[in-house]
């Protein structure tokens, strides 16, 4: 077991992110599935979207990681050979369920399944509808990993998804590309819509009529060549300890500027930090730029509703900035964070309040009292932005923080600590 302690200190200098793990995660798995060989430069190299490209490779695709690049030679929709092994997907949610799409593709039997996390994971939300679609599953108790999947000939569905999610939405879409005819998704919030911007990159037509996006299928991904960008989540944790420390000055560089993702940088707008976008452009579909943060004194405010879904992953640390923001910070409409790699709402609740914070959980999200955080010790729960939020915590605390259980930080950011030392100077 690893830790990390983390002493007081203002965030100076220049970042730029590890590559987008949306992105990397889509642009793979959608080149296994293209006709022609696709580039992907700047991939990211974490745990999860390796294991991405080890899945793809054991379903027969040629997927080699030359330097930052990853090159996919496309088989083409349905061409996946069956699998003589288990597809282990390690920590990653998102190779699972959109893989559970890719699959459903497919003639053939084969069985997905990852770490003790994803095993607590419930899939049945992604399992519904393709099953829907004419997809044979069995699962743990209905829902859980691991999950033995049959594919088969698919029918065309319109879906309304009972939880705004980006994967359950992508593994349908992807589905459907097999589908004769019109397969669509109800949204009850906007989600990330990565996956509807690679698909129109890839050649496909994708239909959006307000919550409603639409394939029609069968339709051929073609191959292309793309940067991926740098990972506004990750970017998020830095952007934060900045935004809430006087003095504190950083510029985030190449950075995704997707309006589905931006959630973090309107709520910290309405806390008061001063944010200022430059460089702004567009490569394959996706906006880009750099975001310059200069510290200040933040205040609460309420996060909830249709805000949510395009900060979910940014909550764990803007709780962070909400402990030393002046008044209160109400957060609902979250109840989804019950069920990411930990219960994110309990292991917040219980870490804020141990280093000294006034938190209030609730069934959808917390209510946070600002004022200080002393300092202590955490547990990351194996919870990759539960770890980094509360190194960043370390940042803004009186006393530092050591957060144990580090490892799961590699999932998404590996070379995190040492990124955090340089802008602190030490």
């Amino acid at each position: 077991m690893s830790e990390l302690m983390v002493p007081p200190a203002r965030l100076r200098g220049h970042l730029r992110p590890p590559p987008d793990k949306s992105v990397s995660h889509r642009s793979a798995l959608l080149g296994a599935i293209a006709s022609g060989t696709t580039v992907v430069r700047n991939f990211l190299r974490a745990a999860d979207t390796l294991a991405t490209v080890r899945c793809l490779q054991t379903l027969g695709v040629e997927a080699e990681l030359e330097g930052d690049a990853l090159r996919v030679r496309g088989r083409g929709l349905r061409g996946f050979l069956p699998p003589k092994r288990v597809l282990d997907v390690g920590n990653s949610g998102t190779t699972m369920r959109l893989l559970c799409g890719l699959l459903s593709q497919h003639p053939f039997e084969a069985t997905l399944d990852g770490d003790d996390s994803i095993r607590r994971r419930p899939m049945d939300r992604v399992i519904r509808p393709l099953c829907a679609m004419g997809a044979w599953f069995e699962a743990r108790l209905d829902r859980f990993a691991p999950l033995r999947i049959r594919g088969g000939v698919l029918r065309p569905i319109r879906y309304a998804l009972p939880v705004a999610s980006a994967q359950v939405k992508s593994a349908v879409l992807l589905a459907g590309l097999v589908a004769e005819g019109r397969t669509a998704v109800i949204e009850p919030q906007t989600s990330r819509d990565h996956t509807e911007r690679l698909l129109r990159a890839m050649g496909v037509p994708v239909e959006t009529a307000g919550l409603e996006i639409s394939v029609v299928g069968p339709a051929q991904p073609r191959a292309v060549e793309l940067t991926v960008p740098g990972d506004l989540s990750s970017a998020a944790f830095f952007l934060v300890a900045a935004a809430a420390q006087p003095g504190a000055e950083l510029v985030v560089e190449d950075v995704g500027l997707n309006p589905t993702r931006t959630g973090i940088l309107d709520a910290l707008r309405a806390m008061g930090a001063r944010l200022e976008i430059t460089d702004l452009r567009e490569e394959r579909g996706e906006p880009v730029g750099s975001v310059v943060v200069r510290g200040g004194e933040l205040r609460g405010i309420e996060i909830r509703g249709e805000l949510i879904p395009r900060l979910i992953d940014e909550l764990p640390v803007l709780t962070v900035a909400a402990a030393v923001a002046e008044g209160e910070t109400v957060i609902r409409d979250a109840a989804e964070l019950r069920v990411k790699e930990s219960d994110r709402i309990a292991s917040l609740a219980r870490n804020l309040r141990a280093v000294g914070a006034e938190v209030e959980e609730l069934s959808d999200g917390l209510l946070i009292r600002g004022g200080q955080i002393r300092g202590g010790v955490v547990d990351s729960f194996g919870d990759h932005r539960i770890a980094m939020a509360f190194a960043v915590a370390g940042l803004l605390s009186e006393e530092g923080i050591t957060v144990t259980n580090t490892d799961c930080i590699a999932t998404s950011f590996p070379g995190f600590e040492q990124v955090l030392r340089s802008l602190c100077g030490t």
